[in-house]
């Protein structure tokens, strides 16, 4: 199975393509992932879970779903149900942009059974980080069953002083199953 390739807000720009994610975390130990902020968050998901980062555009409510389901967009003609990210993972930081300049992340085919795509205030990069940047013993704070893969470390530089800046790495495809036993 090869990974899908991630595109720009403008359809059918490549940004990044990858291979087999597995393969590559054998051989080399690094990994790809998507940055994306909530609130004042920094994000990632797995860059083999991503088919396309695209802008926004009007959602459609649905009635009587779960309160996290924005509702449905229309996609190239593909109707496309879109997860309120902040609103599933309770984040109560308000965006310094409006909803209009968020993003949509469409996850890949083999995250999901039907088209979908996630909420974002804002996608940043596609990044790759290596296996000792990643901290998978602090990922669970409580004991309960989580969707956080690990904390992702990158040292930046802030007015001349080296400091870690955290990126949250979500394992977008357990989120959405445990979405699925909630609804």
């Amino acid at each position: 199975m090869t990974g899908s390739p991630v595109m720009t807000a403008k359809a059918g720009e490549p940004v990044a393509a990858g291979k087999n994610p597995a393969a590559d975390q054998v051989e080399s130990d690094s990994i790809q992932v998507v940055e994306f902020v909530l609130g004042n968050e920094h994000f990632a998901i797995d860059l083999f879970d991503v088919k396309e980062v695209v802008e926004y555009t009007t959602i459609t409510k649905l009635p009587n779903v779960a309160p996290y389901v924005r509702g449905i967009i229309d996609l190239r003609g593909e109707i496309t149900m879109i997860i309120d990210l902040k609103h599933r993972l309770n984040i109560t930081d308000a965006s310094t942009k409006s909803l209009e300049a968020s993003r949509i992340i469409v996850l890949d085919d083999h995250v999901t059974k039907t088209k979908m795509g996630i909420l974002v205030d804002d996608v940043t990069s596609v990044s790759t980080f290596e296996g000792n940047q990643v901290d998978r013993t602090s990922a669970s704070v409580s004991h309960e069953e989580t969707s956080i893969i690990g904390i992702i470390k990158r040292k930046i530089r802030v007015k001349d002083k080296d400091v870690n800046e955290l990126i949250i790495w979500i394992d977008i495809q357990k989120l959405l199953s445990a979405l699925d036993s909630a609804a």
